[in-house]
């Protein structure tokens, strides 16, 4: 009962711990994604409008009533009349192109001589933007009021602005600088319709730690300024990203997005614990349930396993029993059917009138696979080619005809020593020397019928000699290899090799033939992995010797019997039979 409530209690509790884990780090990455999904957009949002703002610099400097006025302005000869003119016409251009702008972007120009183009005032190089555009190059700025505007609305709104250089193109002379200026509302309404939690906030800051926007950074200045410093050393290569700090003990998420062009960064913040408020809520809910779960679960238990436990562990010793296929040790171990729970007692019936029944159909399909296996051998060994005695007997009997009596009693020798090798039928296993033995008188039959046509390179290893094999599994593979050799090229060169390799017998015959199709070689292997046995008197005399072998390999080793084919239409064909080591 201690088990069963063990085993009740631990899939619970880690059930409810990868679902808790799993469902936080879900919703984690869809509120970090979500977050910074929302800062990319505001990010991009900057970039379209800074793009525009740039462009419209671009634009009003090579414009022709710009390029006229430098022109007239750069000219000591030009009458008073022809530098009002001009720049009347500049600022007309100027209002034009505010007023025909929707994003209100307005522009200024502002000449070392003469000031800004709508006040003629030189105080603006006491403002902060200018002296940061002359100190430290800044040709972005941050919120500001510029009183060199068209009109008093534009005088006393915030903007922000981007300066551009005003030159004139003819001489490339720098007489100054445009000042593109667009609203700061244009940024500020959109950043701070970004809501991370409750609480959080987000800015966007130059490098240096100020707003740009002129955003109340109030408490949170020295964090953020913090936070871009760790930027700046943890985050060099990075354009965005994501990462915790420490602030009076509480944890915050800072999220990032660089604008390197502007050398700005927007940046948000937002207590952890804040921003992971529903998860903790889901965890605890979870929690609660699989309590729940698990008192209910433990009572329904030990309920149960009141009367289940003890006739169940009986049975399940019985099944060990039969499981290792001690039948006799299994029906004694096995309770005999009594009064109590039905259900179990049903099952207990069941299960001892199954393993009489098993015993009985083991026992009889044991016999029977016996049978078969051994007449499958016989007749599979019946497959081997009857026309190659026919051949060695004509052979004989040309030798005779030629009075060579030396050859005709080795060629008889040989032949008698592979008839008592083939009738030999007493057992399926032979030594490797042996086979190889016959291997030997066989090929020396063929020697004497094809002669110089065939080259034999045989490769055996001494200490694969003693080990035990299926009989007559090499001879149909050296067959084979030899006539298609001979049908291809006229001259059979042919490489048999025995070895050890990692605790396996390996069985190699390579032949320059004709080769195989992919079809049929895949054919071949197709076929020994789906039986028991290949289908031989199936196969109308396609590759017969060697699915022969193949069939009899599976017969003898089975699952441990491992075979490799390697061929090419046009190029020969390597076997390799890798058999498990049987000692004799």
């Amino acid at each position: 009962m201690a088990v069963f409530s063990v085993l009740l209690l631990l899939p619970f509790a880690t059930l409810a711990y990868i679902l808790s884990e799993e469902a936080t780090k879900t919703i984690k990455s869809s509120i970090e994604a979500s977050t910074s999904q929302t800062i990319e957009q505001f990010a991009s949002h900057v970039g379209t409008l800074l793009t525009q703002v740039e462009d419209a610099g671009n634009q009003v400097v090579s414009a022709r009533t710009t390029q006229e006025w430098l022109t007239v302005h750069l000219n000591p000869d030009s009458t008073i009349q022809e530098r009002v003119l001009t720049k009347q016409r500049l600022r007309e251009y100027f209002s034009s192109y505010a007023v025909n702008n929707s994003s209100g972007i307005s522009i200024s120009a502002f000449v070392e001589d003469t000031g800004g183009v709508w006040t003629q005032d030189k105080s603006y190089k006491n403002s902060e933007w200018f002296q940061g555009f002359i100190t430290e190059n800044k040709r972005w700025t941050t919120a500001h009021k510029d009183v060199d505007q068209s009109d008093e609305f534009m005088r006393s709104r915030l903007i922000n602005s981007f300066i551009f250089p005003l030159v004139q193109l003819q001489s490339l002379k720098n007489m100054g600088f445009i000042k593109v200026n667009y609203p700061t509302t244009l940024l500020r309404n959109a950043i701070e319709k970004i809501h991370v939690g409750k609480t959080g906030k987000v800015v966007l800051m130059t490098h240096d730690g100020n707003s740009v926007l002129d955003q109340n950074l109030s408490e949170d200045r020295d964090m953020l300024k913090m936070g871009l410093q760790q930027i700046d050393v943890r985050y060099d290569g990075d354009v965005s990203g994501i990462f915790p700090m420490d602030v009076k003990g509480e944890t915050n998420l800072l999220f990032f997005r660089k604008l390197p062009a502007q050398n700005w960064t927007i940046i948000g913040s937002v207590p952890e614990a804040e921003l992971y408020e529903k998860i903790t809520q889901i965890r605890k809910t979870m929690l609660a349930v699989t309590i729940l779960l698990l008192v209910v679960a433990i009572v329904v238990a030990f309920w149960l396993s009141a009367g289940i436990t003890k006739p169940l562990s009986v049975m399940g010793r019985a099944m060990k029993h039969v499981e290792r296929g001690e039948f006799h040790q299994a029906l004694q171990v096995i309770p005999n059917a009594g009064e109590g729970h039905s259900e179990v007692n049903y099952v207990t019936a069941v299960f001892k009138q199954m393993t009489h029944r098993l015993r009985y159909l083991i026992e009889t399909e044991f016999e029977t696979n016996l049978r078969r296996k051994n007449a499958e051998y016989k007749a599979l060994l019946l497959q081997i080619n009857p026309h190659f005695y026919n051949n060695t007997l004509e052979i004989i009997s040309g030798l005779a005809a030629m009075r060579r009596e030396d050859l005709v009693m080795d060629a008889t020798e040989a032949l008698g020593k592979m008839m008592r090798y083939s009738l030999n039928l007493g057992s399926d296993l032979v030594r490797v020397a042996e086979e190889m033995a016959y291997i030997r008188d066989y090929l020396f039959i063929l020697h004497l019928r094809h002669e110089e046509r065939l080259q034999v390179v045989k490769e055996e290893d001494p200490a694969a000699a003693d080990f035990l094999i299926a009989k007559f599994i090499i001879q149909p593979l050296v067959e084979n290899a030899v006539k298609y050799s001979l049908e291809k090229h006229g001259v059979a060169r042919i490489v048999l090799r025995t070895k050890l390799k990692e605790d396996k017998l390996l069985i190699s015959v390579k032949d320059n033939g004709i080769g195989m199709s992919p079809d049929l070689v895949q054919n071949l292997l197709d076929e020994l992995k789906s039986a028991d046995s290949v289908a031989i008197l199936s196969t109308e005399g396609q590759s017969i010797g060697l699915r022969n072998v193949l069939s009899r390999c599976r017969l003898n080793y089975g699952e441990l019997f491992q075979f490799e084919l390697q061929s090419k239409l046009g190029e020969g064909t390597e076997l390799n039979l890798i058999l498990p080591l049987i000692r004799s």
